[in-house]
């Protein structure tokens, strides 16, 4: 038993003994890795501590962009047309590490000393606004229904579950510092990083920039700088070719975003958005000024340096004059007028009026009016003689009379053709506006000045090789259409011409064959005196000029040279002129185009009784000219429909002078009523071509 007590005694004595030196052990490790980490930090300290103070130090350079005025659009004579008004601007810049709660506070801040009347926040501005309040947000995630605000769910699919709920549930009603609130904040949070944006320029008060100004040091990122607007010292007739720009506020037009953003433009930036100033926009917009914007480990920015001062836009000059342009529209706007007092326009949609120089191209006015026949309001619409389509009548006849010379189907020596009516089984007869039987024949001149449509169906009738028998049956060939088309074809009739503006129309063609496919012959009739296809007034203009150019199918333009505007406004450095550009030659002799022009100069100074523009003989310099009357329908713009209300479009084209043309023009005046048809077309023309030789009088060697 000894024995036992003895070694449980022992037993005893060790384990008091070991405890302690496991302690020491352990205390020992601590001491050694303590020691080793104090040495490693020594170490650091002694052979790194300049490198890892330079990374807190260390600063990011970011490039900061501003935009910068506008190109200046000038008219042929040097007159502004469009140009910037400079206004001052309240604006804001971004930094790299603002936060929505930092921009909730300014926007509520600088609300205290602007105000925004001319806009009203949106259901979801108003939202983003009051989920801005940390406090409001936290209010709305917890009442969220569980399903909304799962984990599950991405960050985004929350944030959209809450602005519902403030929206449709909550629906809040904000004073109107609040509106102003919502919609500075808005116009912040949409800002890019290191982006200079104007929160307010348009009506700024002086008092509203002092007192911006005295607060400036509590409202991060808010400035007081300048802003630039479009205005037209030259009056707003031509605005609508010129076009618009888009505002701050709207930005980036939504349908092209990527493109604009892809090629350095912010989402806050003013773009051309119709005309002359989106299809100029590469060249109006200039280069940004840029900016070397140096910011501290806190993104606090520390530095800015000027490193590129920006370029203003290229400025363009038109080949408008203005005074010219300004000219033609009032006259346009007198007859229109002077045909609603005589109740022939009550149910015409508008009229048209365009000048060109047939030599190269160049538009000298172009000129519009709508009229909405349920309101009787009138609006400018220069841009309808490019997008607008019109059944022109017998205007087209003389590129009817040039496709039976070019294919010799008549000749200059040999033209005389039979003028009896065309008469079809089942169909009224088709026949000119004088009485059936007042020509037994007609050469290719005298139809043209009595405007025959009999010349042109019996013209046809042999071109197309048609088999025809009177009152039995006529049958044309599957490709009559197509032969008549190409020929317009050849002139700019029933396509695009090329002009330096977006949204032309190419026209609209009738359907060429019935439900069965069968050729509709009468509508071929009809196509060879401009009684059915539909053409714009662009494309009468080019067609005539063709004539009097001696065959040449020019271009039309509207911008004639880009260059750049001096510092101080008064001159104006040309970098590029716009040459004439030939599209097409059409391929008649010296003897064929004779018979043409001789037939348009006997459209105004003939002696036959039936000369459908006489009235203008008197005219100096001579006009060489062709009248049109198409047969239209009333279409209500209410119902989208046609109606059976018979109505017609009066028309003309031609040049001056007649031997040395430096004007050629084309008028459409819409859907006037048959029976009160006057002399609007002409009177235009007259109007024109005076005003045009009396503008710039000893400009031309010649006007007979």
């Amino acid at each position: 038993m000894s024995y036992f007590r003895k070694n449980s005694g022992t037993g005893n004595s060790s384990q008091t003994a070991n405890t302690p030196l496991r302690m020491k052990i352990l205390v020992g490790v601590i001491l050694i890795l303590f020691a080793a980490l104090i040495g490693q930090l020594a170490y650091l300290q002694l052979f790194y501590g300049s490198r890892f103070s330079a990374e807190v130090n260390a600063t990011d350079e970011n490039t900061m962009t501003k935009s910068v005025p506008r190109g200046v659009m000038y008219d042929s004579q040097g007159r502004v047309l469009v140009g910037n008004k400079a206004e001052n601007a309240i604006t804001y810049m971004r930094s790299l590490s603002t936060t929505s709660k930092e921009m909730y506070k300014v926007a509520n801040t600088l609300s205290n000393y602007i105000k925004i009347t001319d806009e009203k926040p949106t259901k979801r501005q108003i939202a983003d606004y009051y989920l801005a309040d940390s406090s409001r947000a936290k209010k709305v995630l917890a009442a969220l229904p569980k399903s909304q605000k799962k984990s599950s769910l991405s960050t985004s699919e929350i944030n959209d579950n809450e602005v519902a709920y403030v929206e449709n549930t909550l629906k809040p009603s904000l004073t109107s510092q609040e509106k102003t609130a919502a919609l500075l904040y808005n116009m912040m949070s949409g800002a890019t990083t290191l982006s200079t944006i104007n929160l307010k320029s348009s009506g700024l008060s002086d008092k509203e920039i002092a007192q911006v100004g005295e607060h400036l040091s509590s409202m991060p990122g808010v400035g007081i700088g300048t802003d630039w607007n479009r205005y037209y010292p030259n009056g707003s007739s031509i605005k609508s070719i010129i076009g618009s720009v888009s505002t701050t506020k709207t930005g980036l037009p939504r349908d092209n975003l990527q493109y604009y953003l892809v090629n350095g433009y912010s989402r806050n930036d003013r773009v051309g958005i119709s005309y002359l100033e989106k299809e100029y926009e590469a060249l109006l917009k200039g280069t940004k000024a840029s900016y070397k914007v140096t910011s501290n480990s806190r993104n606090e920015i520390t530095k800015t340096k000027q490193v590129y001062k920006g370029q203003s836009g290229a400025s363009l000059k038109l080949t408008i004059d203005a005074k010219y342009q300004a000219a033609v529209t009032k006259a346009l706007k007198q007859q229109f007028n002077s045909a609603l007092r005589a109740g022939a326009a009550s149910l015409s949609s508008g009229a048209y009026a365009i000048a060109m120089n047939p030599n190269t191209g160049a538009i000298l006015a172009m000129s519009g009016i709508s009229h909405d026949p349920s309101t009787g309001k009138i609006t400018d619409n220069a841009l309808g003689n490019i997008n607008q389509s019109f059944v022109m009548g017998s205007v087209v006849k003389g590129a009817q009379v040039a496709g039976g010379l070019i294919n010799k189907v008549i000749t200059p020596t040999n033209n005389t053709l039979p003028d009896t009516a065309i008469y079809l089984p089942g169909t009224p007869v088709k026949k000119s506006v004088y009485p059936t039987g007042t020509f037994s024949s007609l050469t290719a001149a005298s139809a043209l000045e009595v405007s025959s449509n009999i010349y042109m169906m019996q013209l046809t009738l042999r071109w197309v090789k048609a088999s025809y028998v009177a009152k039995q049956y006529i049958h044309m060939p599957d490709t009559a259409f197509e032969t008549l088309r190409n020929n317009f074809a050849m002139f700019g009739l029933g396509q695009k011409t090329g002009i330096d503006l977006p949204g032309e129309s190419s026209g609209i063609q009738g359907a060429s064959t019935d439900s069965n496919g069968i050729i509709l012959s009468g509508s071929v009739l009809d196509e060879s005196y401009g009684n059915y296809d539909a053409y714009t007034p662009i494309q009468l203009v080019q067609y005539i000029s063709t004539i009097a150019n001696g065959g040449y199918r020019m271009q039309p333009y509207v911008v004639q040279s880009i260059g750049r505007t001096s510092s101080d406004g008064k001159h104006f450095y040309t970098y590029y002129n716009k040459k004439p550009t030939v599209q097409f030659k059409i391929p008649w002799t010296a003897d064929e185009l004779a018979v043409i022009k001789q037939g348009l100069y006997q459209v105004v100074h003939g002696s036959n009784a039936w000369g459908t523009a006489h009235a203008l003989k008197n005219v100096k310099p001579s006009i060489s000219a062709k009248t049109g009357t198409a047969q239209t329908f009333y279409y209500n713009t209410k119902t989208k429909k046609s109606t059976d209300k018979e109505l017609i479009n009066e028309t003309m084209v031609g040049w001056a002078s007649s031997n040395h043309p430096q004007i050629a023009f084309a008028v459409v005046f819409v859907g006037i009523e048959p029976n009160k048809e006057g002399n609007y077309n002409k009177n235009m023309a007259k109007s024109m071509v005076t005003t045009y030789y009396n503008m710039y009088k000893g400009k031309f060697s010649s006007t007979n």
